[in-house]
């Protein structure tokens, strides 16, 4: 990078020279992704919220150096922490493999982390993608409501969660339960008194259990 875009991107300069004087790697000599086989990071991890997730990359005693980064922050450079956020811990820095923890995980710690060693005066990189899940909650519902017969009435389930939740409401009547939509908003046109009672908002997602909800519908 030349000095105009340092003028231009300050940020990105200091990252580049600090990566050139971690690795000592000469202006000019570009960071390369080394071979299919080293260094091996894992296959993409996935955690869930408030879990912790552990990230490890194979190396051999070819390697002189080492760090793990997050996008362009450095985490760890060798055995000294970049990182100042006490989550992150290095967990091993052998001749066979350099891992690092993140506990408490959150969805801002969703995406790239790049593991770099120096070998042979060349710069490698291996990458894995972080992958965080948060189970389904509902965070916002209808209040019971009572209605006369004939209204039109909506009912109202929001929810999150990662990957995003499917919503389904069910009419939980005398006869059973009957399912009635899949969608956040359910839209009753003419109501009728068969159709008073209590709805159930269910979210799911396959990271954890359902989050269940209920409106009760009065009809006059």
């Amino acid at each position: 990078m030349g000095v105009g875009g340092c003028l231009a991107l300050p940020w990105r300069c200091l990252v580049v020279l600090c990566l050139r004087l971690l690795f000592l790697v000469p202006a000019g000599v570009p960071v390369r992704s080394g071979d299919a086989t080293f260094p091996k990071a894992m296959d993409n991890v996935t955690v869930r919220q408030g879990e912790s997730a552990t990230l490890r990359c194979t190396v051999d005693d070819r390697v002189t150096r080492v760090a793990w980064l997050n996008r362009s922050t450095i985490l760890y450079a060798g055995n000294d922490k970049w990182s100042i956020d006490n989550r992150v811990v290095i967990l091993s820095n052998t001749k066979t493999q350099y891992s690092i923890k993140i506990h408490n995980v959150d969805v801002y710690d969703e995406g790239p982390y790049t593991c770099s060693v120096q070998t042979d005066n060349h710069p490698k990189t291996s990458r894995v993608h972080l992958i965080v899940q948060v189970p389904p909650q509902i965070v916002n519902i209808s209040s019971d409501i009572t209605v006369n017969e004939g209204s039109s009435v909506t009912l109202m389930c929001l929810a999150f969660g990662r990957p995003e939740p499917t919503v389904t409401w069910r009419h939980l009547s005398g006869k059973g339960q009957g399912f009635v939509s899949e969608d956040e908003y359910l839209e009753i046109t003419g109501i009728t008194r068969e159709q008073s009672g209590e709805y159930e908002c269910s979210a799911v997602n396959d990271v954890a259990v359902p989050d269940v909800r209920k409106v009760k519908v009065t009809v006059n």
